[in-house]
């Protein structure tokens, strides 16, 4: 990893660092040189080989809007030895619930607990640590990228209704806030991945990639994460309000 003095450290704030597209991202901006810091539900894993260790993991329920302004706090206190400035915000963390067997949750069978549940985390949450962190991603021109889904386009046989309308909103904020937070010199970005080879894959996926993605494959979780990195770094310097489909030419 390159050595950077820790005042000068470009660093990352990351919601859902746990597995997949998180942990894929961890690992790119660690390997760049970056400070990352983790925030999920669950406290720092004692087994973890994140060398980061706690210092650097903040434990929040996004689900609570109590936790995540208790959280919010606390990463105002982490970023004090970066003079008060976050380079990039990635709103990964996201839920889906299933029915019984994993059968996926129609806009008829949600329960409106669920939708109020999935709606916070993922799409009142994001808004809620940009606005909350606006201050220190100005202070470094940071970039935000909202990590949305093809689900949020289309209906899709496995993402349920609750799940796939959150991420379509937040494909719909993005563009809100990258007007509202492009003049004080954050950009603001979304991905939208389509099936990516994790350990949440649901059965029957294989028949979409046979069907439906021209490249015929699954996307690798680093793949995506190379994508987040291009979006938070001078590389994309003029690109604000977009939505970055990863998803093989699933979408065509």
């Amino acid at each position: 990893m390159p050595s950077t003095p820790q005042e000068d450290r470009k660093t990352l704030i990351l919601t859902g660092a746990s597995r997949g597209i998180g942990h894929a991202t961890v690992k790119r901006f660690a390997s760049a040189g970056w400070r990352v810091i983790t925030c999920s539900r669950h406290g720092f894993p004692e087994n973890c080989p994140w060398e980061a260790g706690p210092e650097d993991h903040i434990q929040v329920d996004l689900a609570d809007p109590d936790s995540t302004l208790k959280a919010i706090a606390e990463m105002k206190v982490r970023l004090r030895a970066q003079g008060g400035r976050l380079n990039a915000l990635v709103n990964n963390a996201a839920i889906s619930p299933k029915g019984a067997g994993g059968a996926r949750l129609g806009s008829i069978e949600m329960p409106l607990a669920d939708w109020q549940r999935v709606f916070q985390i993922n799409f009142f949450a994001p808004i809620m640590l940009a606005r909350g962190l606006i201050e220190e991603l100005e202070r470094a021109k940071g970039a935000v990228v909202n990590v949305s889904s093809i689900a949020g386009s289309r209906v899709h046989p496995f993402a349920g209704a609750a799940y796939a309308t959150s991420k379509a909103a937040l494909a719909g904020l993005t563009r809100e806030m990258a007007h509202d937070f492009g003049p004080r010199g954050i950009r603001v970005n979304a991905i939208s991945p389509g099936e990516i080879d994790t350990s949440i894959l649901s059965p029957g996926t294989q028949k979409i990639v046979e069907e439906n993605i021209p490249m015929g494959r699954l996307g690798e979780p680093q793949e995506v994460a190379k994508a987040i990195y291009f979006l938070c770094t001078d590389q994309s310097s003029y690109v604000n309000g977009a939505e970055l489909h990863i998803n093989g030419g699933q979408h065509v």
